[in-house]
């Protein structure tokens, strides 16, 4: 039997829990979260709480539960050089070093390896560590987004249309940036619809998993302002209604050449996994951001899928021998919808955003699969957090039914608690689609 450490406590460590358990080879699993996910606590053999900048706290329990390999869920815990000290004391991972997770954590350096490398899906864009200059850049662009190099959450991006309309509004969002992080990317805006990609990645073998297409925005019909992901769908034939087979062939060959990049630059396998954010255009698939991890909500979209033992995976993964062994998901389609605090994104000052301490009930979600993300569990019952509280998964032959599935789920939730509806529908999808039509013509 092997001993498995899960570090992270979401919906997205929930499900990677659940796929960890379905293993034939009768894994132990042991859990280093930050706070009570019921969900894994109920899986796991033993649990502790603590900080994911505790590394020795990280590596102790570790040690003390004769740890085989370690697979890290969230971003904070790779930044912090958790796999790094995990290898020191003879413990492999599934997930990145510090160096390596880079490819998440700093948007420069990932633009800088991919523009150095010559690999295609780079927009025009220029990083600015002082405001000298940036005006000049800004004015060459016809439309611009911002992003502040380092970790933001999901939500640090910000898009001319959305967040800002005038170069001179972008000018000020700069200088603001420039104040709180060590630098700013500027880069040109495309048109188009973006698209998921996340990859297994061995150091040389990369292998993709179903397409996911995530909804950033908090209310139906994409409005509202960014979130961590409100949630997301995949169909049964693996890719996405408005994307075309180079489409996807294009992001799997921009991850394989990032891959080999990353070995090249630093002398080290990238193992983990590559999530890709992409955005099919008018003129092919350009890059718009790595994870080092899988996403939240999309790990709920394409883990219960996996036919193959994820315990093999990940021992592949860290062997480096990915190449050896045939992964495979269902062909089924599933919808992901995130139930949260009423006032999740709203403003501090808007009446919802009390709904953020609140008890909630979670009855009978029927054909569902439920993921607990930021819920809070006390002996009196389960209470919401300030962020995403849960995951609710329907799976099934067609978009369709897996929405209705979905949708049956999300409300077994009860409290002052809201979802998007629209996940999943014809309606918005055909929206995709002909936006599309309209930009290839």
């Amino acid at each position: 039997m092997s001993n498995i450490l899960l570090v992270g406590n979401g919906a997205r460590e929930h499900a990677i829990a659940e796929t960890i358990l379905r293993s034939k080879q009768n894994p132990g699993l042991f859990a280093f979260m930050k706070a009570n996910n019921p969900g894994i606590a109920s899986l796991s053999h033993k649990t502790i709480q603590g900080s994911y900048s505790d590394l020795a706290a990280i590596t102790g329990f570790a040690q003390l539960h004769k740890i085989d390999f370690a697979v890290i869920g969230p971003e904070d815990p790779l930044n912090n050089g958790i796999v790094d000290a995990l290898t020191t004391i003879g413990i492999p991972a599934v997930g990145p070093t510090k160096s390596l997770a880079r490819l998440e954590t700093s948007k420069s350096f990932t633009r800088n390896l991919v523009s150095k490398y010559n690999i295609p899906g780079n927009p025009q864009f220029k990083v600015f560590t002082a405001i000298d200059g940036v005006e000049a850049f800004l004015k060459k662009l016809e439309s611009i987004v911002l992003k502040p190099d380092g970790l933001t959450g999901g939500k640090g991006v910000l898009v001319q249309g959305d967040h800002f309309a005038t170069k001179d509004e972008a000018l000020k969002l700069c200088q603001q940036i420039l104040k709180d992080s060590s630098s700013v990317i500027v880069e040109e805006k495309f048109d188009g619809e973006e698209f998921s990609l996340q990859c297994l990645c061995d150091g040389k073998t990369v292998v993709g998993t179903p397409l996911v297409q995530d909804h950033k925005r908090r209310f139906d019909g994409d409005r509202g302002p960014n979130t961590g992901g409100m949630g997301s769908y995949s169909l049964a034939n693996h890719s996405l209604p408005f994307l075309k087979p180079r489409d996807v062939e294009q992001g799997l060959e921009i991850t394989r050449q990032v891959a080999a990049a990353l070995l090249k630059e630093t002398g080290s396998p990238y193992k983990g996994v590559m999530y890709g954010g992409f955005i099919a255009t008018k003129n092919g698939v350009k890059l718009l951001e790595y994870n080092a991890r899988f996403g939240d909500p999309e790990a709920m979209n394409i883990l219960p899928l996996l036919k193959t033992d994820f315990v093999e995976i990940c021992r592949h993964i860290i062997a480096g021998t990915l190449d050896q062994l045939k992964i495979e998901f269902e062909p089924k389609a599933t919808v992901c919808k995130y139930v949260v605090p009423k006032g999740y994104g709203l403003p501090t000052d808007h009446p919802d955003v009390t709904s953020s301490k609140a008890k909630i009930e979670v009855g009978d979600v029927g054909k569902a699969r439920l993921y607990y993300s930021s819920v809070d569990k006390k002996e009196d019952g389960l209470y919401l957090s300030s962020s995403r509280a849960i995951g609710i998964v329907g799976i099934a032959d067609t978009l369709e039914e897996a929405r209705k599935i979905a949708e049956e789920g999300v409300k077994a939730v009860k409290g002052p608690v809201a979802y998007r509806e629209d996940i999943g529908t014809n309606a918005l999808i055909q929206k995709r689609i002909e936006h599309m039509k309209m930009i290839r013509k």
